[in-house]
């Protein structure tokens, strides 16, 4: 089969026609819910209309809507086509007829829920399916198109039924599309890892959260999650009149708002978004992610959660002053906070913007590593704990302090080789490429192997699932491209930060 340079493969929707990458079939621009266009906006997915014949699927399917420039500088590429008919998925597969069904890995692409596509060279799953797993990678609407409410859309749902998270319940039907079809590409249904970065982290942690995504995945990797809290419906509700006003639509009704072009939104200015979090008080997150897994009540799956060194490379995007943490900290005495007790945290560190991103990074980033492990622990679910810290041998002049936000992503995907023109005149090294391999294949035997009953991963190292006694987290890279088991690792910081948290760390208003 794998002489043949086209596949193609039927599904409960219609036939497709993929390609062959290497020694890797993939299939790309695969639709899984309706356009969300026209009277579908603010709506939640709906079925696909099936085709007859053959669905051309060696074309990445369109982006939502979304700051082409900015995805550029900081969110993996450019993101392609835009459009509000976004709503595609991309699968590698190495195989579709294996002797046993291979686990299956969802990738949720970060972006602060405004940018990102599932097609950029960062995130091609052809290196890990490669290695004996299904890759899918999914595009899902984006800022006001995917998170929105408004007192006229309310009225067009039932008491206790109403929806603002349109892109949760897509990333949901994407996960009901592969428990239809997964099979036919050689995938297990019931073994279905769903990862992300960032906002795709936090989209994770959402659907761990969220009553509508039970029995669809069966374990979870959350990469760089922060820990800012989700927009109370009320507010957001508060937010979609203010919009409806900008366009000088008062009192505006469900028509008015669907008539407003679909490329009107993302220009608007950060006053007017719901900013880089999830509504909470919907259908699809009834209660808030963080008061869900600081009250132990997400779903019961394997959880492997972490971050990474310099976080607060991305701390402005989320309206966070790293200096003003620190003044905030010496200026509010009802916290019952010393600066000594920081500067004896982080080793004597006086200047404020150093120390402020340090601190920054420790609670909007760090610590949600520690509360999800802490929870999860209280479920008697197994969960793995990470902090990555690899910069890659050519770059680590222009990374002084660490590995920036999302420069993980290459290494647990092992797309490397995918980025070489990226990398100009700082191209990865052997050693960089190596470490990429141990990396990833954490990663992998997290997917084939983690279940409830887990108590290690295998690797170089083997990984012990994290317990508040022995308080061990995976570092990657602290000394070059290394594996060290940490034990208490920043345990003093996360102990204080868990509990100030949600005082410290705010939202640009």
């Amino acid at each position: 089969m794998k002489n043949e340079r086209l596949i193609r493969i039927g599904t409960a929707e219609g036939t497709l026609c993929g390609s062959l990458d290497k020694d890797v079939f993939v299939f790309k621009g695969i639709p899984y819910a309706a356009p969300p266009t026209g009277p579908r906006r603010w709506q939640p997915p709906k079925a696909v209309v099936p085709w007859r014949g053959e669905r051309d699927a060696t074309r990445w399917g369109a982006a939502s809507w979304q700051n082409r420039q900015y995805c550029v500088a900081v969110g993996g590429g450019d993101p392609g086509a835009f459009s509000e008919d976004c709503l595609y998925l991309n699968l590698w597969t190495p195989d579709t007829e294996p002797a046993s069904a291979m686990p299956v890995m969802v990738w949720i692409h970060g972006g602060g829920f405004t940018i990102g596509a599932a097609g950029l060279a960062p995130y091609v799953g052809r290196p890990l399916a490669s290695r004996g797993v299904v890759v899918v990678t999914l595009n899902y609407r984006l800022g006001h198109l995917g998170f929105f409410a408004h007192p006229a859309l309310d009225k067009e749902y039932a008491a206790g039924e109403v929806v603002n998270n349109f892109a949760l319940l897509d990333q949901i039907a994407a996960l009901q599309w592969i428990q239809r079809n997964i099979a036919a590409f050689g995938g297990n249904p019931n073994n279905v890892t769903i990862f992300g970065e960032s906002s795709g982290a936090r989209s994770v942690l959402s659907l761990f959260s969220s009553p509508l995504a039970a029995k669809l995945f069966h374990k979870g990797i959350a990469q760089s999650p922060y820990a800012l809290p989700d927009i109370p419906r009320e507010k957001a509700l508060e937010n979609g009149v203010r919009l409806a006003r900008h366009f000088n639509l008062e009192n505006a009704t469900s028509e008015q708002l669907r008539a407003l072009p679909a490329d009107a939104f993302w220009p608007l200015e950060n006053s007017l978004a719901n900013g880089p979090v999830a509504i909470a008080g919907d259908r699809v997150l009834p209660v808030p992610m963080l008061k869900v897994f600081t009250s132990a009540g997400q779903h019961k799956l394997p959880l492997m959660i972490g971050s990474n060194s310099d976080e607060a490379s991305v701390l402005s995007y989320f309206g966070v002053d790293p200096a003003a943490i620190i003044r905030q900290l010496r200026d509010t005495q009802r916290l019952g906070l010393r600066m000594k007790m920081i500067r004896m945290l982080y080793d004597g560190l006086y200047d404020d913007e150093k120390l402020g991103k340090q601190v920054a990074r420790d609670m909007t980033f760090t610590a949600m590593g520690y509360i999800a492990a802490l929870s999860q622990y209280r479920n008697g679910i197994p969960v793995w704990r990470y902090y990555f810290d690899y910069v890659s041998e050519n770059s680590r002049v222009i990374y002084p302090d660490g590995t920036w936000h999302g420069n993980e992503i290459p290494y647990t995907f092992n797309t490397l080789d995918e980025l070489d023109e990226q990398m100009g005149a700082r191209p990865f090294t052997a050693s960089d490429r190596e470490f990429a391999e141990k990396v990833s294949g954490y990663w992998l035997n997290f997917a084939r192997h983690a279940s409830i009953f887990s108590n290690r991963l295998e690797g170089e190292i083997d990984w012990p699932a994290w317990q508040p006694a022995s308080d061990l987290t995976m570092r990657f890279g602290e000394t070059g491209p290394t594996l060290k088991l940490e034990k208490n690792f920043m345990r003093r910081r996360m102990q204080l930060f868990r509990l100030l948290m949600k005082s410290m760390v705010k939202l640009r208003s």
